[in-house]
């Protein structure tokens, strides 16, 4: 009995030395990501006299002139994000409740799977259906006012669809995690069905959905191709309204990178909006976990 444990023992042992490796290789290759990003976006300050103050806070960003201002860029990538999450998270909030609450049939079978399709589709192709399409319509719609259609708005239309899929599975699993007592006690207490959803489905869920929301304007935040097509790719000077061209921070870094000279000034303020735009990542990531560390203790 005895010889028959070591094996399995040693194949604990083997499984936990395996699996132990891999973590360590994930947090070192983390590790050297953000030494690597750091290392080459801070040197614009170190060494290449930028102030960061006038880095951030700078409204002209003309790498040519020796202009670093990063305002517009910021301003973009914000503007961007944040009204992409305005549009999508009330249609995947009520494509959830049609799926879990009142179709769940259909909803699973047939919905949820076209939805989750749209996450297949490569960016290239939303680009090119909002140069095409999203563009023209804000033409059409407002005229001389809007350009060539190319602007901050074109460009939140677009990221919308694209992290319409992602919000919208993550609310449906939020809202599938319920317990159905809750549902029952509400409905045993008088309340109707939309009663039930508002006053204690969606409450309970909050939290997982504040999740959802966060995990969507991530992604929105660090999408580069499609947004780059639809927005006009202006980095000059800080745009004035939604229907203005703008910039990102990823559009810059990809338009950018390919002219500059490896070591020039130019090519750190590159990486400093790298080292900025991975802050800001990490940033909302610290905020999902203290959403989920909050949701459980409201559950606990």
């Amino acid at each position: 009995m005895a010889r028959r444990m070591m094996p399995k023992r040693r194949l604990e042992k083997v499984g936990l030395g395996i699996t132990g490796a891999c973590v360590c290789v994930v947090a070192l290759v983390v590790a050297a990501l953000i030494v690597m990003v750091a290392q080459q976006g801070l040197t614009t300050f170190t060494s290449d006299g930028v102030d960061p103050v006038s880095f951030l806070t700078g409204q002209n960003w003309i790498p040519s002139e020796g202009r670093f201002g990063a305002a517009p860029l910021i301003v973009g990538s914000f503007s961007v994000t944040l009204l992409s999450t305005l549009i999508a998270l009330p249609i995947a909030l009520g494509s959830a409740i049609f799926v879990v609450e009142v179709r769940p049939a259909f909803g699973r079978k047939v919905f949820q799977p076209l939805v989750e399709l749209l996450v297949g589709i490569p960016s290239v192709v939303y680009g090119l259906i909002g140069l095409t399409v999203v563009n023209a319509a804000m033409r059409a719609i407002f005229g001389d006012a809007a350009g060539t259609g190319a602007g901050i708005l074109s460009g939140a239309i677009v990221l919308a669809v694209m992290i319409l899929p992602t919000v919208t599975t993550l609310v449906i699993d939020a809202l599938a995690a319920v317990p159905d007592s809750y549902r029952d006690g509400s409905y045993a207490l008088g309340c109707t069905r939309w009663q039930t959803i508002w006053h204690v489905v969606l409450r309970s869920a909050a939290p997982s959905i504040m999740t959802a929301v966060i995990l969507g304007m991530t992604r929105a935040f660090g999408e580069t191709l499609a947004v780059q097509m639809v927005i006009g790719g202006v980095e000059r000077s800080m745009p004035n309204g939604l229907l203005d061209p703008a910039a990102t921070l990823t559009t810059a870094l990809t338009s950018g990178l390919s002219n500059a000279t490896t070591g020039s000034v130019e090519y750190h303020a590159l990486w400093s909006l790298g080292l900025l735009l991975m802050g800001m990542s990490l940033l909302f990531i610290l905020i999902i976990h203290l959403i989920g560390r909050r949701g459980t203790k409201s559950h606990g």
